[in-house]
């Protein structure tokens, strides 16, 4: 439950940050207006890095409203040097040349070279988003889980309307990993539903590798370099003759989040193992529960004709936006606030200046999840 002062405050706040974001909610069906054109990620429009990634191009005011997506790159994560995280997102301007990952919510640390993410009874959960996009290609995880009921660990692609990837690890469960997928947020059925893959040893005093083999028509879950699943795009076509088929480009996030909380639907809470026991030893002991990632590697699949003339440094939607089948295209086109046209609000700003609106774009973030 919300405390019944910060409800009351809310309308104050966002009047404040009026620049920043409105107290307006968007969807398909109703999107922003012009003077706040970005529909985040939390539903909620707004402009700066309501404009970045998350941003809903079909609920924002124009379908180009968002800013272009930062390109996919091979790379190879790993994370003793952490100078490449950016631990305040709000601060992010889309440059992804700068920063690898944006800290979302949460906090992480240094673990003998390995990345920690840390979850606290106030914390509500670290969540880790890459800065580049994926639009298909193979994405692995070297990560160690956590091993409590009600506490889950979280390795998912994730795309702005909601096309999602994921490996996940509830509760107390060591033995067993579980792959699922949505399209454009719809929950799978049938025989392409989530499942569970077990036979693992020890998933939080071991490290595993985890891999999400995404290609158009192909979407495969590896474990250790091990087949566990595979699911073909010809096995999503609804009886509409839609496939139900990730195919937008997406983030890379890898979270610890409290699913076993009062605030949890009870379905959550059961599938997680319960509500989290706060006295855990490990937890008094340490202060928080944690995750550690090892690394992470990425490997880009090209699909499309790419547009001839300047170097590609993004994504963008095309076409209509009404289309269930989105139109993605490269393009030259930047991915930073401040190259936007005025459509696209304010830019970031250096100096005392930028850190009062950076301080305000955090305020606005931390308002729209409460109103969630």
């Amino acid at each position: 439950m919300i405390p019944s002062g910060i409800i009351a405050t809310i309308p104050l706040l966002l009047t404040a940050f009026s620049g920043v974001a409105k107290a307006t909610s968007c969807n398909a069906t109703s999107p922003c207006p012009s003077d706040a054109p970005c529909c985040s990620e939390f539903g909620f429009c707004g402009t700066g890095s309501f404009c970045l990634g998350g941003c809903n191009p079909f609920a924002s005011n124009t379908l180009d409203s968002c800013r272009p997506e930062p390109i996919c790159q091979n790379a190879n994560y790993t994370f003793a040097d952490q100078t490449r995280i950016l631990t305040n997102s709000t601060f992010f301007d889309g440059n992804a040349t700068e920063y690898d990952w944006t800290v979302d919510e949460g906090s992480i640390q240094n673990s003998n070279g390995d990345l920690a993410m840390i979850l606290t009874q106030t914390n509500g959960g670290t969540r880790l988003s890459s800065t580049r996009f994926v639009y298909y290609g193979t994405v692995s995880a070297k990560l160690k889980t956590g091993r409590w009921g009600g506490v889950v660990t979280a390795f998912i692609t994730m795309s702005d309307i909601k096309d999602e990837i994921d490996w996940e690890f509830p509760g107390a469960n060591t033995t067993s990993g579980q792959s699922n997928y949505f399209w454009q947020g719809v929950i799978p059925t049938g025989p392409t539903k989530g499942l569970t893959h077990g036979g693992l040893q020890d998933t939080f005093s071991n490290y595993h590798t985890y891999t999400i083999d995404w290609q158009p028509d192909t979407l495969t879950w590896l474990i250790d370099g091990a087949v566990v699943r595979t699911l073909k795009k010809s096995d999503t076509i609804n009886s509409a003759g839609v496939a139900n088929y990730p195919a937008t480009p997406s983030r890379i996030q890898l979270s610890i989040w409290p699913a076993g909380i009062s605030s949890e639907p009870q379905g959550t809470v059961e599938w997680a193992g319960g509500m989290i026991n706060w006295n855990d030893p490990d937890y008094t002991s340490a202060g928080h529960f944690y995750v550690l990632v090892h690394s992470v590697s990425v490997t880009c699949t090209g699909t499309q004709t790419v547009q001839s003339g300047s170097d590609l440094v993004s994504y963008v939607y095309g076409g209509n936006r009404s289309a269930t089948s989105p139109t993605i295209v490269y393009s030259n086109s930047s991915t930073l606030l401040n190259a936007a046209s005025s459509r696209f609000g304010s830019p970031v700003l250096g100096g005392a200046r930028g850190m009062v609106v950076a301080l305000g774009l955090g305020l606005a973030l931390a308002v729209n999840a409460v109103l969630l």
